[in-house]
């Protein structure tokens, strides 16, 4: 079953991603801004705003290197939809908590130079304007040392089947998909008030990418705070967090030892 997963998976992705384009040229007016932004090589950190349930695989389409998306657990457990997202290359996190497996897995995918996308809202605003973020796409940023690439989606509040109606009628919506410049976070601390900032951070460059409406919780008069969501205010606590982040950097400095020469 592994064996057969390692062949599905490339497939997979490239017949989704091509799937995904197609539709977004025929029903939408599609715009990719910053795209040569994006680091050929190297690890990357794509960090976006989260509109609507087509945002994985939209930036998938507009970026012109393969991604790893961390997804939700309970899509994960959908039958048929979850198993497309195993194939596709996406990875469950348990929302809400310091999911180690998850941070585990990002961090393995940038160590082999790949690209992970995290949504650091874990969940659509859904119109409303972004929400306070949770810190794991900070977490693993930090611990990683990674580059990371600000995402900023508008237009994909689409609904169906009225998308169809708007193509029928030539009102096709307008979706962009704008990359920034990488960036890499330095001086915060791998604990649960270091990732807090580093959220603020991250989330107010994609916010700076988007119009007014779409900023939300780091729009205007939110100056000069830290907006996050804080883990303990999602039925857990920054212990969670802390002993996550410990135990990453655990492994860290025992990977490091395993691989260090003898001395003589």
């Amino acid at each position: 079953m592994a064996q057969l997963r390692r062949r599905l998976l490339p497939f997979a992705y490239v017949a989704s991603t091509w799937l995904m384009r197609m539709l977004l040229r025929t029903f939408a007016r599609w715009e990719v801004v910053g795209g040569d932004r994006v680091p050929e090589g190297g690890p990357i950190i794509f960090v976006s705003n989260h509109v609507h349930i087509i945002d994985p695989p939209l930036v998938a389409a507009s970026a012109r290197r393969r991604v790893h998306p961390m997804a939700k657990r309970e899509l994960f457990e959908v039958p048929l939809i979850g198993w497309w997202f195993w194939l596709w290359g996406a990875f469950p996190v348990r929302r809400f908590s310091g999911d180690m497996g998850a941070l585990r897995v990002a961090r393995n995918y940038l160590r082999n130079n790949e690209v992970v996308l995290m949504f650091p809202e874990g969940t659509r605003s859904r119109g409303a304007g972004m929400r306070p973020a949770l810190p794991g796409a900070a977490m693993v940023a930090v611990l990683a040392k990674s580059p990371i690439v600000p995402v900023a989606i508008t237009g994909s509040r689409i609904k169906l089947p009225a998308v169809f109606w708007q193509w029928a009628l030539r009102r096709r919506p307008h979706i962009r998909v704008e990359f920034g410049e990488p960036f890499v976070m330095e001086g915060h601390r791998a604990d649960s008030k270091g990732a807090e900032a580093a959220t603020d951070a991250i989330m107010r460059r994609i916010a700076a990418m988007l119009p007014e409406d779409y900023r939300g919780a780091y729009g205007a008069g939110s100056e000069g705070t830290i907006v996050v969501a804080r883990v303990r205010d999602r039925n857990a606590n920054e212990a969670a967090v802390d002993a996550a982040s410990e135990a990453a950097q655990a492994a860290e400095a025992a990977e490091g030892a395993e691989g260090a020469p003898a001395e003589e």
